[in-house]
């Protein structure tokens, strides 16, 4: 069984021998109130100003006013990230440009319709441990990468979860 710390995680999660327990790929531990989403309503997590400033597309993220902010994940919503006085759509986001798939892992770019696949011919396993041995290393970029500044190790199981695989 591999064993990963995972900081921003505490509860520990089974997925196909592999446990994640809290992570430390990612540097440091994020703040945990959660905030709702102005325009969906979801319950959203805060996130650094760093990853802001990796994910918000030239020349805005030049322009964006240090703050507090969350991200809102629902990929039906438009909202990417807000704070109390500003709200930025997913449209001025890296990671939700025309044509880009929905990606599982970021560092990586595994997207969520290839491992999907790999899920139904069985050949997940494989992919997962790449990015579990590349995230051991320290190979991964989390925070800037990621959206939501967090690590998706925990995003692996819930897709298999949701495909009957875990």
């Amino acid at each position: 069984m591999i064993w990963l710390t995972i900081v921003s995680t505490r509860r520990q999660i089974n997925n196909n021998n592999i446990r994640v327990k809290g992570m430390s790929c990612c540097s440091e531990t994020h703040p945990s109130k959660r905030h709702d989403c102005p325009e969906c309503g979801k319950s959203c997590l805060p996130v650094k100003m760093q990853t802001i400033f990796h994910q918000v597309v030239f020349p805005d993220n030049q322009n964006t006013p240090e703050g507090d902010y969350a991200f809102c994940p629902n990929h039906e919503c438009l909202t990417g990230y807000f704070s109390a006085s500003e709200i930025i759509p997913k449209s001025k986001l890296h990671a939700f440009e025309n044509g880009r798939q929905a990606l599982l892992c970021h560092c990586f770019d595994v997207s969520q319709p290839a491992y999907r696949a790999a899920i139904q011919s069985s050949t997940h396993e494989a992919i997962k441990a790449f990015v579990v041995q590349q995230t051991k290393v320290g190979n991964c970029a989390c925070e800037a990468r990621n959206p939501s500044g967090r690590c998706c190790l925990a995003d692996f199981a819930r897709m298999e979860k949701a495909a009957g695989q875990a």
